[in-house]
């Protein structure tokens, strides 16, 4: 198992954000990332993961973490945990405008959700 520990994975920040869009990190690398602000840790001692930090309501969901890449129901659930006034960061935030017609791949779209999530997520651990 990778370590997703804080240490590997890049920071959150404005050209990590713009990486993940341009799809310039590793798939593998964005779940981490993913996985690790939603609180899961993997426990090298019992080659499980440990979802002590993990809201209940995705514990119930997926016990393991799921890959946001290749799971439509997980991104879902990702873009309805997002709270309505932080739904448009990508936009406010970031000036994203979204994908051209021919970039509008589940692939794509899924990655523009764990982004703004992520806004989301560092926007309300500053408020």
């Amino acid at each position: 198992m990778a370590d997703s520990s804080p240490n590997n994975l890049p920071p959150l920040s404005e050209a990590t954000y713009w990486a993940i869009l341009k799809d310039e990190i590793e798939d593998a690398i964005v779940n981490q990332l993913m996985w690790h602000y939603l609180g899961y840790r993997f426990d090298e001692d019992t080659q499980s993961w440990n979802t002590d930090a993990v809201d209940p309501d995705w514990v119930e969901a997926y016990p393991d973490p799921p890959d946001f890449i290749e799971s439509r129901p997980a991104t879902v659930k990702l873009t309805r945990s997002i709270p309505k006034p932080n739904k448009q960061l990508l936009k406010e935030q970031l000036g994203f405008k979204g994908y051209s017609v021919d970039q509008l791949v589940p692939r794509k779209t899924r990655r523009a959700t764990m982004v703004n999530w992520l806004l989301s997520y560092q926007k309300d651990q500053a408020d």
